[in-house]
């Protein structure tokens, strides 16, 4: 099968928007598409679609290390995030999260917290993304916090998070640990069997899935009741009622599958090439900083600031090569990135900032074809700002 699935005139490096459907997933999700049954009906081709699901539950539950159980589909990481945020923050206690997260936990938790600014803590975050440890332990210290949210790996810089000593001080005041896992899933290993989180968070298309499905892991035994966002039929064990999204579901499994089996190599090929893509930005675009703690990141991201670049202008300036300037979640908004600013950049730096993540299909073409055409663009940007080169 040919990883090809984007245009063949473009070096797509945005995985951290969205990967590429993995030729798998499109396989199972289309294959699932012929099945006329609900999920929820007893007739055969409603058991048929139910084996569909059954069978995605346990691949991701793989790729996790943990009980098909323990899986609640969902339309993504972003409900995710709302649903375990929500049942959480509702058995009572304070919030903490940090100040680079995504703005799906962000949001959410001040959207809980509204009516109690003092329900929600932030924590900052050093110049390396690197949640500050000091003030996390100073939050717990107040023994009212219902949950702890930390993302395992940053969506703009791939800065990684050491979940361990975080869920082992949460435990002990008896605060449960959330992780937006979104951008880790898939990418390096995580074992639930020994990253003791409660609650994780994921997307299926960042990992060669389809689009508009995800899951909420829910460890068994945690005491939690759900506080479920849609109310209906109760599926998924009255997490989230509605028809379950048998072809994305089946496309999930199929990427979580497929992923889990080529990981390890994956990240070692994808990383090398992340590398000569720092490189030779740095070389020949000159003037310029590489964003987040270098030996404590996702292997195919790259956060990079072009100083007198405005990135806006540098992705304008390169049509052949899918960058971002960002999270794509919030492209288009007129405030400059929120994890930069956390990080102690200033707003110049943060304007100036392009996101190149890599993944599965990428290849040597696609870097050699992004250097040249983001260092032609950078020096064209500056030329016309009239930026010494």
């Amino acid at each position: 099968m040919t990883h090809q699935s984007h245009d063949v005139g473009l070096a797509y490096l945005d995985y951290n928007a969205t990967a590429p459907t993995r030729p798998e997933a499109l396989a199972a999700t289309l294959s699932a598409m012929r099945t006329v049954g609900n999920a929820s009906s007893t007739h055969r081709s409603g058991r048929d679609a139910s084996s569909r699901v059954d069978l995605a539950r346990r691949q991701i539950a793989d790729l996790l290390n943990c009980s098909h159980g323990e899986i609640v589909f969902t339309s993504g990481a972003t409900e995710a995030n709302n649903l375990a945020l929500r049942a959480a923050f509702a058995t009572g206690g304070k919030i903490v999260t940090g100040r680079a997260e995504h703005p799906a936990v962000l949001e959410t938790a001040k959207a809980l917290t509204a009516e109690n600014s003092g329900s929600l803590i932030l924590l900052p975050v050093d110049e390396d993304g690197l949640v500050d440890m000091e003030a996390f332990h100073a939050a717990l210290a107040t023994n009212e916090v219902a949950i702890v949210s930390l993302m395992a790996a940053n969506n703009e810089t791939g800065v990684l998070t050491d979940l361990a000593p975080i869920v082992e001080a949460a435990h002990e005041l008896g605060a449960l640990v959330h992780t937006d896992a979104t951008q880790i899933v898939g990418r390096l290993p995580i074992d639930l069997a020994e990253t003791d989180v409660d609650l994780l968070s994921l997307s299926a298309h960042k990992f060669g899935g389809p689009q508009g499905v995800g899951a909420l892991f829910v460890r068994r035994g945690i005491s939690l009741p759900y506080r479920p966002l849609l109310f209906g039929g109760g599926q998924e064990r009255g997490w989230r009622a509605g028809t379950l999204n048998v072809a994305g579901i089946a496309g999930a499994g199929a990427a979580a599958e497929a992923a889990r089996k080529a990981l390890p190599a994956e990240a070692a090929h994808i990383a090398q090439l992340r590398d000569v893509l720092e490189a030779s930005l740095v070389e020949q675009a000159g003037d310029c900083r590489i964003n987040g703690a270098l030996s404590q990141r996702l292997p195919g991201v790259t956060s990079i600031t072009f100083h007198g670049a405005p990135a806006d202008a540098v992705l304008a300036a390169m049509p052949d090569v899918a960058a971002s300037e960002g999270s794509a979640c919030s492209s288009g908004a007129p405030s400059p990135s929120h994890v930069l600013l956390a990080m102690g950049r200033s707003r110049e730096e943060a304007d100036s900032t392009v996101r190149f993540s890599l993944g599965y299909a990428t290849t040597s073409h696609d870097i050699d074809r992004a250097v040249v055409s983001a260092v032609r663009a950078v020096r064209q940007v500056r030329t016309a700002l009239a930026v010494p080169l």
